[in-house]
């Protein structure tokens, strides 16, 4: 049966049972792209993850650190 949709890149803020907040980046490796698409397609789909990845990474990496400080303070 073929799967009708996929992630390619997702973004979460996650809450965890302790109450600690973070955040998590993931998607389809690179690699495995060309198990999915070919030729325009593939040259596409990289295009947006590419585009995606410049805009998100950033987000996380800040997000991340204002969080450790927010759920690890110092003493």
């Amino acid at each position: 049966m073929k799967k009708e949709e996929g992630n390619l890149i997702s973004f979460k803020l996650l809450l965890d049972r302790g109450g600690v907040v973070v955040t998590e980046l993931s998607g389809i490796p690179d690699k495995d792209l060309s198990k999915v698409f070919k030729g325009e397609e593939l040259v596409f789909i990289r295009t947006l993850l590419r585009l995606c990845n410049e805009k998100l990474q950033p987000l996380h990496r800040q997000l991340e650190e204002e969080l450790d400080a927010l759920n690890h303070p110092t003493t």
